[in-house]
Order: C-alpha cells, then sequence, then structure tokens
C-alpha cells in the first residue's frame, strides 16, 4: 500500500509526507504537512472502499480490517473522489494523481453495485489530473521524475499504465472502433469438436476434379493486405458512456475490449467519450 509506496519514492530520491485516513469532513486535516513540491497522491487504500465498509447486502459493516483497531468509518464512501475534492480546496494549483484498486477499477464508464447503475469514468468526477493503474511503480517513477524536472502534468501523456482526459486524438494516431476487434451481440452455441455427424457427403474424402477447375474465362482474384499499423500509435474508440449506461450489451463488449487491451507491453490505447 501507501508504505510501499512511499519507500519506492524515497528510494529515487524524494520527500514523500501520508496522512493516513484524514477527516474527510474538511480541508483542514488535507493542509498537516503543508503544500506539496510534486503532486498530491491519492489512493482509497489496500481495499475498495465501498467494498470495505459496505456487505454484499449494501449494510454498514461493523469493523474496518485495515484501519487501528479494526474501527468502523473512518474513510467516507468512494474515498478517491471525496479526498481528490478536498485536496482541490486545500490547494487548487496541486496536481491530483489517483491510484488504488479502487481508481484502477473505475478508470472507464463502470457499473456501481451500490447505486445501481453505471457511472463515468472517475477522472470526471474527481478532477484528478492523471490516473495510475495497475501496480504502477514503474509508471509512477517516471511521472514523479518528469514533474520534478519541471514537465507540466498536463503534457505528460505517454506514459504506459495512465490515464487521463483530453479533447481530442493526438495528430498522427489512427482510429480504430471497439467493434472490430470485438462484435457484440448474440453470442452463438459453441460447436462441440468431438461431435460426429455421419451422412453420404461425409462418406468419401474424393472430390469431384471437374468441379474444381475455374470456368473458363475466369481470373484470380489477389488480395492485398493491407500495410500493419504500428499498435502504438493506435487508438481504439470504446463505445460511449451515453451507449453503454443504456445498453447491457455494449457495456460488456466495452468491458471485454478493456481486460483485451491489458497487456503492458503491446496494449493499445483506449478511449470513450
Amino acid at each position: 500500500g501507501m508504505a510501499l509506496v512511499g519507500r519506492l519514492l524515497e528510494a529515487q530520491g524524494f520527500r514523500v509526507g501520508i496522512i493516513a485516513q484524514p477527516d474527510w469532513q474538511n480541508a483542514s486535516a488535507f493542509k498537516a504537512l503543508g503544500k506539496p513540491n510534486l503532486y498530491f497522491g491519492i489512493t482509497a487504500g489496500n481495499m475498495d472502499s465501498m467494498v470495505n465498509r459496505y456487505t454484499a447486502d449494501r449494510k454498514i459493516r461493523s469493523d474496518d480490517a485495515y484501519t487501528p483497531d479494526a474501527a468502523p468509518n473512518k474513510r467516507p464512501d468512494r474515498a478517491v473522489i471525496v479526498y481528490s475534492q478536498r485536496c482541490r480546496e486545500a490547494y487548487s494549483d496541486v496536481p491530483l494523481v489517483i491510484g488504488s484498486i479502487e481508481a484502477s477499477l473505475r478508470r472507464i464508464a463502470h457499473y456501481d453495485y451500490w447505486s445501481d447503475k453505471v457511472r463515468r469514468s472517475v477522472l470526471v468526477d474527481s478532477k484528478a489530473d492523471v490516473l495510475i493503474f495497475g501496480n504502477a511503480e514503474r509508471a509512477l517513477v517516471e511521472l514523479t521524475h518528469r514533474i520534478a524536472k519541471g514537465e507540466k502534468v498536463s503534457e505528460i501523456q505517454d506514459i504506459r499504465g495512465t490515464a487521463f482526459l483530453r479533447k481530442n486524438i493526438p495528430e498522427g494516431w489512427s482510429e480504430i472502433e471497439s467493434t472490430r476487434l470485438d462484435r457484440p451481440g448474440v453470442i452463438e452455441q459453441p460447436i462441440d469438436l468431438y461431435e460426429m455427424k455421419m451422412g453420404k457427403s461425409d462418406a468419401s474424402c474424393a472430390t469431384d476434379s471437374s468441379q474444381s477447375s475455374l470456368p473458363e474465362g475466369a481470373k484470380t482474384i489477389e488480395f492485398i493486405r493491407k500495410p500493419k499499423a504500428d499498435r502504438a500509435k493506435q487508438v481504439v474508440r470504446l463505445p460511449a458512456y451515453e451507449v453503454v449506461s443504456q445498453d447491457p450489451v455494449m457495456y460488456a463488449h466495452a468491458s471485454r475490449v478493456l481486460h483485451l487491451e491489458a497487456n503492458p507491453g503491446n496494449a493499445r490505447a483506449l478511449v470513450q467519450r
């Protein structure tokens, strides 16, 4: 959790201050260590704050395994959003970098079990500058060094494992509709590879040579394969929030494409309006 991330950044030469489970009722608790030099790093902890606070029956839990003495109610609902808002109140000009399992699972439009509806990306609600998802050690170290060197956080948009808001696709990138990678719709019954259906047509493997020859005057058509595009400069467009929030099939499709494009080595960038 935060202790390991703090040690990681210290090993890179940075000073790290950690405000553990601050009082979210006002912004004063977020000023305890003064104004950050680089950014606020915001996390909900080792477990999703909603899972940690509520049972599957939507009842409030009586304890919290990640709090001293298992004390309950030490974190707000949707902690990443609430903490981000308080950090903005405390120091409006300091960049916000959000992460953790809570932010990672909400980087695109997602179904919220507790409100029983599809919500927008947590980036929209939190107003964060950058979302780092997954384990993210390498991404966090690179981001921190680049901010320390004077780069604006709004201009750092080429680190794998990060998500951010922007108005358009950069020049030189090609766009692919997600439906070309995964066709949404009714799933057909899978073919049983071991099923055997023997009939007259299956009895012989011989072919009629007279039928296999081309008719007179026929020409062979040659297909020219389109040059393979550079995956590093491709972006996959997911169905918009308005679509996935109303259509369960398109929601499932978007979720599948998100998981297909998750390889840190060659996954393509995703975009969702």
